[in-house]
């Protein structure tokens, strides 16, 4: 119950740091969020918790997010402001990952106390960053494309929430199977890593579902221009 709870809670800080992310800087709040949310989703990811007695990983609901701003990016300032969103995050992921497998392979010094810390999060990063990567350029852009597609067909104001959640129903699937195919298969046992699977991609999508009145929000919010 303590993890349910906390999980509200984390979502609706989320939620409310995405909007005044974007009601502060605008445009350029949204693709500082993508590149924030795509890293703090590759630490947050090697965490494991456990809700309703199935294995979950973090790093889902700070993802989900990724959604929210490319939908909203394709909303409000068409297909390739969105598509420059999704290489913009790959970028950020790419960047980070070398990096920081630099920083681990400095000798430490004898009284170093981060050295094992920072190994621990980051000597995982190149296999989580590989299946984030995968995952993440196939599922964005499908979601970019079915969401242009949709607002075509369903270009309603009222008809925002059949563009949102139509797109990311599939997309995320997609998502969800080939990063945990990449990131965690043989890492765990197979029960396991079928419950990560299955619980990744329900949070995912009920985070992303959640995210809906957000999108309403920032859809009419006034924000700096560009």
């Amino acid at each position: 119950m303590f993890n349910l709870t906390l999980g509200v809670f984390f979502a609706l800080v989320n939620f409310g740091l995405f909007l005044l992310c974007y009601r502060l800087f605008g445009r350029m709040g949204l693709y500082a969020w993508i590149g924030m949310a795509t890293v703090l989703a590759n630490i947050q990811v090697v965490k494991t918790i456990e809700m309703f007695g199935l294995v979950m990983t973090l790093g889902n609901t700070i993802y989900a997010s990724i959604y929210l701003v490319s939908d909203l990016l394709n909303e409000k300032y068409g297909e390739k402001a969105a598509k420059k969103a999704v290489w913009f995050g790959f970028f950020t992921l790419i960047a980070t990952t070398i990096i920081m497998q630099l920083v681990l392979v400095f000798e430490p010094q004898e009284t170093d106390i981060s050295q094992q810390s920072l190994e621990t999060l980051f000597g995982l990063m190149p296999r989580l960053a590989l299946g984030s990567l995968c995952a993440y350029l196939l599922s964005q852009f499908v979601d970019v494309k079915i969401y242009s597609w949709l607002k075509k067909k369903c270009p309603g104001r009222n008809q925002l929430w059949i563009r949102n959640n139509g797109s990311t129903l599939f997309s995320q699937l997609l998502d969800s199977v080939t990063f945990c195919t990449i990131a965690f298969l043989g890492v765990y046992p197979m029960e396991v890593w079928w419950q990560i699977l299955l619980t990744t991609y329900l949070i995912k999508f009920v985070v992303s579902a959640a995210s809906t009145p957000v999108l309403y929000i920032a859809r009419s919010m006034k924000v700096p221009e560009d």
